[in-house]
């Protein structure tokens, strides 16, 4: 758990964040959302469609990245940060760093089991090797209790 106070500016973009997860959760995708921002406007949004597109590229990050790289009509985004909802995956780390993102902003930590652990071990040696800032904890409660919800349903549901 994260006990660091952050400022209003990044609460709000983690909230725009958190607006994509909702979208995401509404179209019974796992509720996870993802914001670019470059000096201080958003200029990427995105929210998983994996199910909805049968694409497995399509992760919110992906997604967010990908807008803000057609809208800035180019795919170095080193004067960029990211806020995302839940730590990304070894597939989002990895376009994070290649768009040369340099700062991210993550809500919920991902904490499952030792196989992911490891996973999120070699993300952070991919992040620190290319010198990336990544901030854990910001508006976690409301980031982990979203994806709580949707699974709790998801299991509901089945049964």
């Amino acid at each position: 758990m994260c006990f660091k106070e952050f400022d209003e500016k990044t609460k709000y973009f983690m909230s725009e964040a958190l607006l994509e997860a909702q979208k995401a959760y509404d179209r019974g995708e796992t509720p996870i959302g993802a914001v670019v921002v470059c000096n201080g406007e958003i200029v990427g949004r995105g929210y998983n469609k994996v199910e909805t597109s049968n694409n497995p590229l399509n992760h919110a990050e992906m997604v967010a990245i990908e807008e803000a790289c057609d809208k800035l009509g180019r795919w170095r985004l080193f004067d960029c940060e990211i806020y995302v909802t839940m730590e990304p995956c070894v597939m989002c780390a990895g376009a994070i760093v290649n768009s040369r993102i340099k700062k991210i902003y993550i809500g919920a930590r991902h904490l499952k089991n030792h196989v992911v652990d490891k996973h999120n071990e070699f993300k952070r040696e991919i992040y620190d090797d290319n010198k990336v800032i990544f901030e854990f904890g910001i508006m976690g409660e409301e980031c982990s209790n979203i994806l709580n919800e949707f699974f709790k349903k998801r299991r509901s549901e089945k049964k």
